[in-house]
């Protein structure tokens, strides 16, 4: 009886094991950065939303003592439209404003989805998927390059490609794109990095700096302003620390029309921690919002890519500590 026990509860352990086991992710590191990437997977992935691309969704990355990435939400849900962490990005949906509720329409990295009702996309709506395409994934030891291909979803096809690249020897990561138009209907949209940055756990408030290299100017509502935060010619800083439940958001202007404004420095003066972000594609539109723990400029690009045309972009991030 006590071997049958014994047994059991091995047969036990074992099943437990698998229910509980982790969310396809991936290691990789180049001996200054180590990070963590949870994989695409339509029914056990982490990230199973309708609203940000599938790829690169990071679980941490440390570089010298300093944490950057990781949950800054409090209810998890894998469909949950922002249970998500790290440097992801969301494309612009195509085809929703011309489709009738029933009918089909794009979100790249994503795939093709359901309009429910004739009104204005939300992205907090969970749409019905259509089709998801297929993932693939190859892993490295210090990179990972996502593909996903589509055909005919709400009558595009496409091939994307992201390949999440620490560089040898430098406190760098690099997040490299390319869509690929395999379609016959010309590809045109936009596309950002939410940035949800989470530095050393640390409470958004003054000891956090937000930093371009131009002038900067606001339009729209300004959530927050003059209250939780400011602007300080190029730069955003915090009045106080955020409580629960605050949130700050607003749009940006002053930036030109070359990549040399897509330059983004954020800092935390009580650990040293920082990063600098820049692109290899000017910024078209560029949105800011935080919360208690989260710091996220939002920059915007452009997209386009005709029938048999590839379309590449580049993200860089400098991670340093002072």
């Amino acid at each position: 009886m006590k071997q049958t026990l014994v047994i059991l509860g091995v047969l036990f352990s074992l099943t437990s094991a698998v229910v509980l086991a982790p969310f396809p992710q991936a290691d990789i590191s180049n001996g200054i950065i180590q990070a963590k990437l949870y994989l695409p997977d339509p029914t056990q992935g982490y990230y199973q939303g309708v609203r940000f691309d599938w790829s690169g969704v990071f679980a941490s990355l440390d570089y010298k003592g300093h944490s950057y990435f990781g949950q800054w939400f409090e209810k998890y849900d894998p469909k949950l439209h922002d249970a998500i962490s790290g440097p992801v990005e969301e494309f612009t949906p195509i085809g929703y404003e011309t489709a009738k509720p029933g009918e089909d329409f794009l979100k790249i990295g994503v795939g093709s989805l359901r309009k429910s009702a004739d009104e204005p996309y939300r992205f907090s709506t969970p749409y019905e998927t259509v089709k998801l395409g297929k993932w693939s994934v190859k892993k490295g030891k210090d990179a990972i390059e996502f593909t996903h291909e589509l055909i005919d979803a709400a009558g595009y096809s496409y091939r994307y490609r992201k390949t999440v690249r620490l560089l040898p020897r430098k406190p760098t990561l690099v997040l490299e794109h390319s869509l690929t138009n395999t379609g016959a209907k010309p590809i045109e949209t936009t596309v950002y990095d939410h940035n949800f940055y989470v530095i050393d756990k640390q409470p958004t408030g003054p000891d956090f700096s937000v930093t371009f290299p131009f002038a900067l100017q606001t339009k729209g509502t300004l959530r927050g302003m003059g209250t939780l935060f400011e602007i300080r010619t190029n730069q955003l800083t915090y009045l106080k620390e955020l409580s629960k439940g605050e949130t700050t958001h607003c749009y940006l202007t002053g930036f030109g029309d070359t990549a040399k404004d897509y330059d983004i420095r954020i800092e935390n003066k009580k650990t040293g921690a920082g990063v600098r972000i820049t692109c290899d594609q000017p910024i078209v539109q560029l949105a800011y919002w935080s919360m208690p723990v989260a710091v996220c400029p939002e920059p915007y690009i452009q997209i386009k890519a005709e029938p048999g045309k590839e379309f590449t972009w580049k993200i860089q991030y400098d991670y340093y500590a002072k």
